[in-house]
């Protein structure tokens, strides 16, 4: 956490395409495979399926401290939604990329734990960060928990993630390490992220158990988004 900023069927098995995304980072070029996205679902027509708002908060939330509080999250009977910055969070079990020497806003907890008691590692897993419950909005009562499935879209790409932790009540544009670099946003938790244009849907009455099983989130997230897309 920091200030700076369907309960699980079975699921088809398809899909896993490698996680690294394009981008230039400190000015060189990657040279790993381009994979736009994880599944069959386009951020195209993710994007087109969020257009309009219906808020389900009952203000608006900062991107961070010190700036204007513009973001409203919005809702669909199957899905809430907002559009954001994306900060890094880095908290969880401590890695080479994630710890106190790397972070200085480090926390080694994270608000939800795995099936074996550890806290999540936001260097290995695609996790998102939701607000504390506050008079805005309050997460729980719409259906997100510890472990729902979320498509987070920024540009072309999409990827899916598993609500992770939970941040400040006024602040929201939260993804793990794990998250931003499969988008191919550079992860640095020191001045890292993206200051706009990132997308977080999160499907409602969902949750993968357990949390860390990346694949079960993209199986579900897949199946749920080209449900979403076709959605009248």
């Amino acid at each position: 956490m920091r200030v700076q900023s369907l309960t699980l069927a079975a699921a088809s098995a398809a899909l896993l395409a490698p996680t690294t995304s394009p981008a230039m980072e400190h000015g060189t070029a990657r040279t790993e495979p381009v994979v736009r996205r994880e599944g069959r679902v386009a951020a195209a027509d993710l994007l087109a399926r969020v257009r309009t708002c219906e808020p389900v908060s009952r203000g608006r939330y900062r991107s961070d401290d010190g700036t204007a509080a513009s973001i409203p999250v919005c809702g669909t009977r199957d899905a809430v939604f907002w559009k954001a910055d994306m900060d890094i969070d880095c908290d969880g079990r401590p890695g080479p990329r994630c710890s106190r020497r790397t972070d200085p806003l480090f926390s080694d907890a994270t608000a939800f734990q795995q099936s074996d008691g550890r806290y999540l590692s936001a260097e290995r897993l695609p996790y998102i960060v939701v607000p504390a419950p506050s008079r805005i909005w309050d997460h729980r009562r719409h259906g997100v928990r510890g472990g729902a499935v979320a498509a987070v879209v920024y540009g072309d790409q999409v990827r899916y993630a598993v609500v992770g932790d939970v941040g400040p009540g006024h602040i929201i544009g939260e993804a793990s390490y794990a998250t931003a670099k499969a988008l191919g946003i550079r992860p640095d938790p020191r001045g890292g992220g993206t200051p706009s244009g990132v997308t977080y849907i999160v499907f409602r009455n969902t949750q993968v158990k357990p949390i860390e099983d990346h694949a079960a989130a993209v199986a579900t997230g897949e199946r749920l988004a080209a449900l979403f897309v076709q959605e009248k």
